[in-house]
Protein backbone atom coordinates (compact mmCIF):
# COMPACT_ATOMS: atom_id res chain seq x y z
CA UNK A 1 0.00 0.00 0.00
CA UNK A 2 1.31 3.63 -0.72
CA UNK A 3 0.93 6.81 0.81
CA UNK A 4 1.40 9.58 -1.45
CA UNK A 5 1.13 12.85 0.70
CA UNK A 6 -0.69 16.05 -0.62
CA UNK A 7 1.15 19.42 -0.20
CA UNK A 8 -2.65 20.36 1.43
CA UNK A 9 -1.49 18.78 4.43
CA UNK A 10 0.56 21.39 4.91
CA UNK A 11 -2.07 23.75 5.47
CA UNK A 12 -2.50 21.69 9.11
CA UNK A 13 0.55 22.65 10.32
CA UNK A 14 1.06 25.26 13.24
CA UNK A 15 3.67 27.70 12.54
CA UNK A 16 5.69 28.97 15.43
CA UNK A 17 4.45 32.95 16.89
CA UNK A 18 6.53 35.19 15.57
CA UNK A 19 7.10 37.75 18.33
CA UNK A 20 7.63 41.99 18.35
CA UNK A 21 10.84 42.67 19.97
CA UNK A 22 12.88 45.58 19.81
CA UNK A 23 16.21 43.86 19.58
CA UNK A 24 18.47 42.58 16.78
CA UNK A 25 16.57 40.27 14.97
CA UNK A 26 13.16 41.09 12.95
CA UNK A 27 9.85 39.77 12.55
CA UNK A 28 10.96 37.99 9.46
CA UNK A 29 13.87 36.13 11.05
CA UNK A 30 14.59 32.57 11.69
CA UNK A 31 15.60 33.03 14.82
CA UNK A 32 12.42 32.52 17.49
CA UNK A 33 12.42 35.68 19.66
CA UNK A 34 11.46 34.11 23.27
CA UNK A 35 11.28 36.36 26.63
CA UNK A 36 11.39 35.43 30.40
CA UNK A 37 7.50 35.34 30.47
CA UNK A 38 7.00 32.31 27.20
CA UNK A 39 10.71 30.84 27.72
CA UNK A 40 9.64 27.97 29.51
CA UNK A 41 6.63 27.25 26.97
CA UNK A 42 8.98 27.71 24.04
CA UNK A 43 12.20 26.51 24.81
CA UNK A 44 11.96 24.50 28.42
CA UNK A 45 8.95 22.21 27.40
CA UNK A 46 9.75 22.12 23.68
CA UNK A 47 10.33 18.44 22.00
CA UNK A 48 12.85 20.02 19.91
CA UNK A 49 16.38 20.58 20.90
CA UNK A 50 16.97 24.06 21.24
CA UNK A 51 20.12 27.21 21.34
CA UNK A 52 19.31 30.30 23.24
CA UNK A 53 21.40 33.25 22.58
CA UNK A 54 21.09 35.50 25.24
CA UNK A 55 22.25 39.30 23.75
CA UNK A 56 22.25 42.66 23.91
CA UNK A 57 21.48 44.94 21.19
CA UNK A 58 24.24 47.62 21.58
CA UNK A 59 26.17 44.55 22.29
CA UNK A 60 29.14 44.46 19.25
CA UNK A 61 30.05 40.95 19.54
CA UNK A 62 26.22 40.07 19.53
CA UNK A 63 26.07 42.00 16.33
CA UNK A 64 28.77 40.11 14.93
CA UNK A 65 27.27 36.93 15.70
CA UNK A 66 24.00 37.35 13.75
CA UNK A 67 24.71 37.02 10.57
CA UNK A 68 26.18 33.17 11.65
CA UNK A 69 23.18 32.31 14.04
CA UNK A 70 20.54 33.48 11.47
CA UNK A 71 22.30 31.03 8.85
CA UNK A 72 22.44 28.58 11.34
CA UNK A 73 18.62 28.60 12.12
CA UNK A 74 17.83 28.24 8.46
CA UNK A 75 20.09 25.24 8.18
CA UNK A 76 17.69 23.97 11.35
CA UNK A 77 14.50 24.86 10.64
CA UNK A 78 12.29 22.57 11.83
CA UNK A 79 15.15 20.45 13.39
CA UNK A 80 15.45 22.31 16.17
CA UNK A 81 14.93 25.88 17.69
CA UNK A 82 17.48 28.62 17.37
CA UNK A 83 16.53 31.41 19.68
CA UNK A 84 17.55 34.87 20.99
CA UNK A 85 16.62 36.27 24.21
CA UNK A 86 17.12 40.64 24.63
CA UNK A 87 18.55 40.64 28.01
CA UNK A 88 18.39 44.21 27.80
CA UNK A 89 15.12 44.38 27.73
CA UNK A 90 13.60 45.97 31.29
CA UNK A 91 11.30 42.66 31.36
CA UNK A 92 13.59 39.99 30.50
CA UNK A 93 16.75 41.24 33.24
CA UNK A 94 15.65 39.26 36.12
CA UNK A 95 15.14 36.20 34.14
CA UNK A 96 18.14 36.70 31.98
CA UNK A 97 20.26 36.95 35.36
CA UNK A 98 18.32 33.87 37.02
CA UNK A 99 19.96 31.77 34.16
CA UNK A 100 23.32 32.67 35.04
CA UNK A 101 24.27 35.15 31.90
CA UNK A 102 27.08 37.23 32.72
CA UNK A 103 27.99 38.05 29.49
CA UNK A 104 26.95 38.61 26.43
CA UNK A 105 26.42 36.83 24.11
CA UNK A 106 25.68 33.54 25.72
CA UNK A 107 24.88 30.65 24.16
CA UNK A 108 22.64 27.44 26.00
CA UNK A 109 21.86 24.43 24.63
CA UNK A 110 19.16 23.03 25.32
CA UNK A 111 18.76 19.23 24.95
CA UNK A 112 14.92 17.48 26.22
CA UNK A 113 14.64 14.58 28.10
CA UNK A 114 11.16 12.25 28.34
CA UNK A 115 10.54 14.29 31.48
CA UNK A 116 9.24 17.71 30.02
CA UNK A 117 10.32 20.50 31.33
CA UNK A 118 13.52 18.94 32.71
CA UNK A 119 15.47 19.61 29.51
CA UNK A 120 19.72 19.49 29.59
CA UNK A 121 20.86 23.32 30.08
CA UNK A 122 24.66 23.63 29.09
CA UNK A 123 26.53 26.62 28.09
CA UNK A 124 28.05 26.26 24.36
CA UNK A 125 31.63 26.61 24.33
CA UNK A 126 32.22 26.07 20.70
CA UNK A 127 33.10 27.99 17.88
CA UNK A 128 30.87 30.63 16.69
CA UNK A 129 30.18 29.82 12.85
CA UNK A 130 27.23 28.61 11.63
CA UNK A 131 28.44 25.37 10.54
CA UNK A 132 30.01 24.92 14.44
CA UNK A 133 26.49 25.69 15.53
CA UNK A 134 24.32 23.72 13.65
CA UNK A 135 26.39 20.73 14.35
CA UNK A 136 26.66 21.20 17.83
CA UNK A 137 22.74 21.29 18.00
CA UNK A 138 22.43 18.23 15.69
CA UNK A 139 24.77 16.56 18.33
CA UNK A 140 22.40 17.15 21.39
CA UNK A 141 19.14 16.09 19.25
CA UNK A 142 18.04 12.75 21.46
CA UNK A 143 17.52 9.67 19.19
CA UNK A 144 15.21 7.01 20.05
CA UNK A 145 15.67 5.42 16.73
CA UNK A 146 16.19 1.43 17.35
CA UNK A 147 19.03 0.22 15.27
CA UNK A 148 17.12 -2.98 13.73
CA UNK A 149 19.56 -6.01 12.49
CA UNK A 150 18.70 -9.37 11.08
CA UNK A 151 19.48 -11.05 14.10
CA UNK A 152 17.29 -9.00 16.69
CA UNK A 153 14.30 -7.87 13.44
CA UNK A 154 11.99 -10.98 14.39
CA UNK A 155 12.03 -9.90 18.26
CA UNK A 156 11.85 -6.38 17.57
CA UNK A 157 8.49 -6.80 15.24
CA UNK A 158 6.69 -9.14 18.41
CA UNK A 159 7.49 -5.89 20.42
CA UNK A 160 4.08 -4.15 20.99
CA UNK A 161 2.48 -5.96 17.65
CA UNK A 162 -1.02 -4.42 18.94
CA UNK A 163 1.29 -0.81 18.31
CA UNK A 164 2.01 1.05 15.27
CA UNK A 165 5.91 1.40 14.34
CA UNK A 166 7.73 3.09 11.60
CA UNK A 167 10.88 1.92 10.02
CA UNK A 168 13.23 3.59 7.64
CA UNK A 169 15.37 1.47 5.37
CA UNK A 170 18.95 3.46 4.64
CA UNK A 171 22.37 2.49 3.18
CA UNK A 172 23.84 5.21 5.74
CA UNK A 173 25.58 3.81 9.22
CA UNK A 174 24.28 6.68 11.06
CA UNK A 175 20.65 8.17 11.68
CA UNK A 176 19.68 11.65 10.12
CA UNK A 177 18.72 14.23 12.57
CA UNK A 178 15.61 14.76 10.71
CA UNK A 179 14.72 11.15 11.45
CA UNK A 180 15.81 11.74 15.18
CA UNK A 181 13.23 14.77 15.27
CA UNK A 182 10.31 12.68 13.92
CA UNK A 183 11.19 9.91 16.54
CA UNK A 184 11.51 12.00 19.41
CA UNK A 185 8.11 14.26 18.06
CA UNK A 186 6.05 10.87 17.95
CA UNK A 187 8.19 8.87 20.83
CA UNK A 188 5.08 7.14 22.64
CA UNK A 189 2.92 6.50 19.64
CA UNK A 190 5.06 5.21 17.16
CA UNK A 191 8.23 3.12 17.62
CA UNK A 192 10.84 3.90 15.27
CA UNK A 193 13.38 1.17 14.01
CA UNK A 194 16.48 1.93 10.96
CA UNK A 195 17.45 -0.75 9.16
CA UNK A 196 20.41 -1.02 7.30
CA UNK A 197 20.67 -2.34 3.39
CA UNK A 198 23.39 -4.96 3.81
CA UNK A 199 20.39 -5.97 6.52
CA UNK A 200 19.80 -8.80 3.66
CA UNK A 201 16.80 -11.05 5.49
CA UNK A 202 14.58 -7.57 6.38
CA UNK A 203 15.41 -6.13 2.92
CA UNK A 204 13.96 -9.19 1.43
CA UNK A 205 11.05 -9.24 4.26
CA UNK A 206 9.92 -5.97 3.21
CA UNK A 207 10.44 -6.40 -0.32
CA UNK A 208 12.78 -2.63 -0.53
CA UNK A 209 14.39 -1.49 -3.86
CA UNK A 210 15.43 1.93 -2.80
CA UNK A 211 16.77 3.94 -0.33
CA UNK A 212 16.14 5.70 1.93
CA UNK A 213 12.38 4.30 2.02
CA UNK A 214 10.31 4.87 5.47
CA UNK A 215 7.23 2.16 5.41
CA UNK A 216 4.82 2.30 8.89
CA UNK A 217 3.58 -0.94 9.99
CA UNK A 218 0.03 0.08 11.42
CA UNK A 219 -0.06 -3.00 13.87
CA UNK A 220 -2.15 -6.15 13.66
CA UNK A 221 -3.32 -7.35 10.78
CA UNK A 222 -3.33 -4.43 8.71
CA UNK A 223 -1.09 -4.25 5.92
CA UNK A 224 2.60 -1.97 6.10
CA UNK A 225 2.01 1.05 4.29
CA UNK A 226 5.09 2.82 2.00
CA UNK A 227 5.51 6.28 2.04
CA UNK A 228 5.85 7.76 -1.19
CA UNK A 229 6.73 11.32 -1.36
CA UNK A 230 10.09 13.84 -0.93
CA UNK A 231 11.98 13.49 2.61
CA UNK A 232 10.85 16.97 4.02
CA UNK A 233 9.83 16.86 7.08
CA UNK A 234 6.42 18.94 6.95
CA UNK A 235 4.73 15.10 4.26
CA UNK A 236 6.37 12.91 6.66
CA UNK A 237 4.89 14.49 9.57
CA UNK A 238 1.66 14.21 8.09
CA UNK A 239 1.74 10.60 7.15
CA UNK A 240 3.09 9.48 10.66
CA UNK A 241 0.65 11.66 12.49
CA UNK A 242 -2.42 9.52 10.80
CA UNK A 243 -0.87 6.46 12.14
CA UNK A 244 0.56 7.79 15.73
CA UNK A 245 -2.48 9.03 16.94
CA UNK A 246 -4.51 6.43 15.41
CA UNK A 247 -2.99 3.64 17.45
CA UNK A 248 -3.25 6.33 20.77
CA UNK A 249 -6.55 6.85 20.36
CA UNK A 250 -5.42 10.74 20.16
CA UNK A 251 -6.25 13.59 19.11
CA UNK A 252 -3.91 14.57 16.44
CA UNK A 253 -4.03 18.55 17.37
CA UNK A 254 -1.42 18.80 19.60
CA UNK A 255 -2.64 21.13 22.26
CA UNK A 256 -5.72 18.99 22.67
CA UNK A 257 -2.70 16.39 24.54
CA UNK A 258 -1.10 19.04 26.40
CA UNK A 259 -1.68 18.97 30.09
CA UNK A 260 -2.50 22.17 31.53
CA UNK A 261 0.35 23.91 33.14
CA UNK A 262 0.23 24.95 37.46
CA UNK A 263 -1.39 28.21 37.80
CA UNK A 264 0.92 30.94 37.51
CA UNK A 265 -0.72 33.03 40.30
CA UNK A 266 1.33 35.59 42.03
CA UNK A 267 3.79 34.59 43.16
CA UNK A 268 5.10 34.84 47.52
CA UNK A 269 6.43 38.15 48.51
CA UNK A 270 9.91 36.44 48.45
CA UNK A 271 10.50 35.45 44.71
CA UNK A 272 9.13 38.96 44.03
CA UNK A 273 11.36 40.80 46.13
CA UNK A 274 14.17 38.25 44.50
CA UNK A 275 13.32 39.09 40.84
CA UNK A 276 13.34 42.53 41.79
CA UNK A 277 16.48 42.33 43.44
CA UNK A 278 18.12 39.98 40.07
CA UNK A 279 16.70 42.85 37.95
CA UNK A 280 17.92 45.46 39.09
CA UNK A 281 21.53 44.27 39.63
CA UNK A 282 21.34 43.08 36.04
CA UNK A 283 20.31 46.29 34.93
CA UNK A 284 23.02 48.27 36.68
CA UNK A 285 25.47 46.04 35.06
CA UNK A 286 24.27 46.14 31.94
CA UNK A 287 24.07 49.83 31.32
CA UNK A 288 27.40 50.43 33.01
CA UNK A 289 28.99 48.10 30.11
CA UNK A 290 26.83 49.22 27.47
CA UNK A 291 28.62 52.44 27.66
CA UNK A 292 32.32 50.80 28.17
CA UNK A 293 31.40 49.76 25.04
CA UNK A 294 30.67 52.86 23.52
CA UNK A 295 33.41 54.64 23.99
CA UNK A 296 35.94 51.57 23.56
CA UNK A 297 34.90 50.17 20.21
CA UNK A 298 38.20 48.26 19.57
CA UNK A 299 37.59 45.89 22.47
CA UNK A 300 38.59 42.41 22.05
CA UNK A 301 37.84 39.07 22.56
CA UNK A 302 34.54 37.39 21.75
CA UNK A 303 32.51 38.50 25.22
CA UNK A 304 31.59 40.95 27.15
CA UNK A 305 31.73 39.89 30.95
CA UNK A 306 29.13 41.71 33.31
CA UNK A 307 30.42 41.52 36.89
CA UNK A 308 27.52 39.86 38.74
CA UNK A 309 27.00 37.88 42.07
CA UNK A 310 26.78 33.97 41.30
CA UNK A 311 22.90 33.72 40.49
CA UNK A 312 21.09 30.23 39.96
CA UNK A 313 22.14 29.14 36.87
CA UNK A 314 18.58 26.82 36.39
CA UNK A 315 15.85 27.93 34.75
CA UNK A 316 13.26 28.43 37.30
CA UNK A 317 10.58 25.84 38.12
CA UNK A 318 7.36 27.14 36.70
CA UNK A 319 5.70 26.14 40.12
CA UNK A 320 6.36 28.57 42.72
CA UNK A 321 6.61 27.29 46.27
CA UNK A 322 7.34 29.76 49.14
CA UNK A 323 10.32 29.12 50.97
CA UNK A 324 8.87 27.37 54.05
CA UNK A 325 7.76 24.96 52.05
CA UNK A 326 9.78 21.79 52.24
CA UNK A 327 10.74 20.16 49.07
CA UNK A 328 12.30 17.10 48.25
CA UNK A 329 15.64 17.27 46.86
CA UNK A 330 15.50 14.99 43.46
CA UNK A 331 18.76 12.46 43.19
CA UNK A 332 19.47 12.20 39.74
CA UNK A 333 20.61 8.84 38.61
CA UNK A 334 24.25 8.80 38.36
CA UNK A 335 25.65 5.80 36.52
CA UNK A 336 28.84 3.96 38.05
CA UNK A 337 31.91 5.07 36.94
CA UNK A 338 33.84 3.28 34.04
CA UNK A 339 36.60 0.75 35.76
CA UNK A 340 40.11 1.67 35.23
CA UNK A 341 43.38 0.23 34.06
CA UNK A 342 46.26 1.71 36.08
CA UNK A 343 48.90 -0.86 34.88
CA UNK A 344 50.07 -2.14 32.15
CA UNK A 345 49.44 -5.91 32.82
CA UNK A 346 45.54 -4.73 33.05
CA UNK A 347 45.65 -3.20 30.01
CA UNK A 348 47.39 -6.35 28.42
CA UNK A 349 45.20 -8.67 29.77
CA UNK A 350 42.00 -7.02 29.32
CA UNK A 351 42.69 -5.38 25.71
CA UNK A 352 46.05 -5.84 24.37
CA UNK A 353 46.65 -9.64 24.80
CA UNK A 354 46.26 -12.51 22.23
CA UNK A 355 42.84 -13.21 22.48
CA UNK A 356 41.14 -10.32 23.80
CA UNK A 357 38.13 -8.95 22.37
CA UNK A 358 37.08 -4.94 21.67
CA UNK A 359 37.72 -2.65 23.83
CA UNK A 360 36.56 1.13 24.50
CA UNK A 361 39.74 3.15 25.74
CA UNK A 362 39.83 6.19 27.38
CA UNK A 363 43.16 7.51 27.55
CA UNK A 364 42.87 10.44 30.47
CA UNK A 365 45.39 13.45 29.69
CA UNK A 366 48.78 14.16 31.94
CA UNK A 367 49.24 17.17 34.18
CA UNK A 368 51.96 18.60 35.62
CA UNK A 369 50.06 19.27 39.25
CA UNK A 370 48.83 15.32 40.46
CA UNK A 371 46.16 16.95 42.52
CA UNK A 372 44.70 19.05 39.43
CA UNK A 373 41.34 17.99 37.93
CA UNK A 374 40.47 16.63 34.76
CA UNK A 375 39.36 19.16 31.51
CA UNK A 376 36.18 19.57 30.91
CA UNK A 377 36.62 17.41 27.61
CA UNK A 378 37.88 14.16 29.74
CA UNK A 379 34.83 14.69 32.55
CA UNK A 380 32.53 14.79 29.57
CA UNK A 381 34.13 11.75 27.83
CA UNK A 382 33.48 9.40 30.67
CA UNK A 383 30.35 10.71 31.86
CA UNK A 384 29.02 9.51 28.45
CA UNK A 385 30.70 6.75 28.17
CA UNK A 386 29.35 6.18 31.74
CA UNK A 387 25.59 6.62 30.74
CA UNK A 388 26.11 4.26 27.46
CA UNK A 389 27.19 1.16 29.34
CA UNK A 390 24.39 1.84 31.90
CA UNK A 391 21.72 2.32 29.09
CA UNK A 392 22.61 -1.41 27.29
CA UNK A 393 23.13 -3.06 31.18
CA UNK A 394 19.48 -1.81 31.57
CA UNK A 395 18.41 -3.22 28.46
CA UNK A 396 20.34 -6.33 28.74
CA UNK A 397 22.26 -5.68 25.64
CA UNK A 398 25.81 -7.35 25.23
CA UNK A 399 28.26 -4.52 24.44
CA UNK A 400 32.09 -4.42 24.54
CA UNK A 401 33.82 -3.49 27.74
CA UNK A 402 34.46 0.48 28.43
CA UNK A 403 38.37 1.23 30.71
CA UNK A 404 40.30 4.50 31.54
CA UNK A 405 43.48 4.95 31.18
CA UNK A 406 45.08 6.94 33.76
CA UNK A 407 48.37 8.95 32.39
CA UNK A 408 50.45 7.49 35.02
CA UNK A 409 49.76 4.00 33.58
CA UNK A 410 52.78 3.91 31.45
CA UNK A 411 51.40 2.21 28.62
CA UNK A 412 49.24 4.49 27.79
CA UNK A 413 52.47 6.71 26.61
CA UNK A 414 53.09 3.99 24.30
CA UNK A 415 49.77 4.01 22.83
CA UNK A 416 50.04 7.54 21.76
CA UNK A 417 53.27 7.49 20.66
CA UNK A 418 52.94 4.34 18.64
CA UNK A 419 49.17 5.01 17.08
CA UNK A 420 50.53 8.82 16.39
CA UNK A 421 47.74 10.56 18.58
CA UNK A 422 47.64 14.46 19.52
CA UNK A 423 49.82 15.42 22.99
CA UNK A 424 49.70 14.18 26.19
CA UNK A 425 47.35 16.64 27.17
CA UNK A 426 44.65 16.21 25.16
CA UNK A 427 41.56 13.33 25.96
CA UNK A 428 41.55 10.28 23.58
CA UNK A 429 38.77 7.94 22.62
CA UNK A 430 39.74 4.82 20.93
CA UNK A 431 38.75 0.91 20.23
CA UNK A 432 41.76 -1.62 19.52
CA UNK A 433 41.14 -5.35 19.08
CA UNK A 434 44.24 -7.19 20.20
CA UNK A 435 43.40 -10.33 18.76
CA UNK A 436 42.66 -8.69 15.11
CA UNK A 437 45.12 -6.19 15.67
CA UNK A 438 42.79 -2.90 14.43
CA UNK A 439 42.12 0.13 16.28
CA UNK A 440 39.98 3.44 15.30
CA UNK A 441 40.19 6.40 17.01
CA UNK A 442 36.78 8.86 18.07
CA UNK A 443 36.97 11.38 15.14
CA UNK A 444 33.28 13.73 16.59
CA UNK A 445 33.82 17.37 17.64
CA UNK A 446 32.68 16.92 21.45
CA UNK A 447 32.28 14.42 23.22
CA UNK A 448 29.07 14.67 24.28
CA UNK A 449 26.54 11.82 24.87
CA UNK A 450 25.29 11.79 21.01
CA UNK A 451 28.56 11.70 19.33
CA UNK A 452 30.11 9.21 21.32
CA UNK A 453 26.87 6.94 21.23
CA UNK A 454 26.95 7.57 17.56
CA UNK A 455 30.61 6.84 17.81
CA UNK A 456 30.21 3.34 19.03
CA UNK A 457 26.72 2.20 17.71
CA UNK A 458 29.04 2.46 14.44
CA UNK A 459 31.95 0.29 16.07
CA UNK A 460 28.92 -2.24 16.88
CA UNK A 461 27.69 -2.40 13.52
CA UNK A 462 31.37 -2.85 11.95
CA UNK A 463 31.25 0.57 10.50
CA UNK A 464 34.21 2.65 9.10
CA UNK A 465 37.59 2.25 8.71
CA UNK A 466 39.82 0.64 11.10
CA UNK A 467 43.13 0.99 11.60
CA UNK A 468 46.25 -1.69 11.72
CA UNK A 469 48.29 -1.65 14.93
CA UNK A 470 51.43 -1.01 13.81
CA UNK A 471 53.81 -3.62 14.04
CA UNK A 472 55.97 -3.21 17.27
CA UNK A 473 53.31 -1.44 19.32
CA UNK A 474 53.06 -4.48 20.93
CA UNK A 475 56.29 -5.44 21.65
CA UNK A 476 56.80 -1.84 23.14
CA UNK A 477 53.75 -2.43 25.19
CA UNK A 478 55.60 -5.91 26.92
CA UNK A 479 58.30 -3.27 27.12
CA UNK A 480 56.37 -0.68 29.23
CA UNK A 481 55.48 -3.63 31.17
CA UNK A 482 59.07 -4.47 32.22
CA UNK A 483 59.85 -1.20 32.41
CA UNK A 484 57.38 -0.45 35.05
CA UNK A 485 58.34 -3.14 37.56
CA UNK A 486 61.29 -2.72 39.82
CA UNK A 487 64.08 -5.26 40.42
CA UNK A 488 62.37 -5.58 44.56
CA UNK A 489 58.98 -6.38 43.35
CA UNK A 490 58.82 -8.60 40.56
CA UNK A 491 55.16 -9.90 39.40
CA UNK A 492 54.58 -13.32 39.81
CA UNK A 493 52.74 -13.15 35.92
CA UNK A 494 53.56 -15.00 33.03
CA UNK A 495 52.79 -12.87 30.50
CA UNK A 496 51.83 -14.74 27.22
CA UNK A 497 53.55 -13.30 24.06
CA UNK A 498 51.73 -10.49 22.01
Amino acid sequence: MLYRPSFAALAVLVLAPLINADGLYSKGSSVLQVDGKNYDKLIKNSKLASIVEFYAPWCGHCKSLKPAYEKAAKSLEGLAQVAAINCDDESNKAFCGSMGVKGFPTLKTVRPTLKTGKPITQDYQGPRTAKDIVEAVKGIIPNHVKRVSDKDLDGWLKEGNDTAKAILFSNKGTTSALIKVLAGEFYGKLAFAQIRDKDNKAISTFGISTYPTLMVLPGGTEPTVVYDGPMIKPLMQAFLAQYAYKASGSSTTNEKNQKPLADSKKKPSTDSARASSDSSTFSEASASHASEEASSAAASGSTITIDLPTPPTESPDPIATSADTPAPAAMPDIPPPLSQLSTPEELQAQCLGPKTPTCILVLLPSSADPEATLPESATQALASLSEIAEKHKQRGTKLFPFFSIPATNIAATSLREGLGLKGHDEVELLAVNGRRGWWKGFTGKGHGIMDVEGWVDGIRLGEGKKEKIPEGLLKEQKAAEEEGETAEEKPGIKHEEL
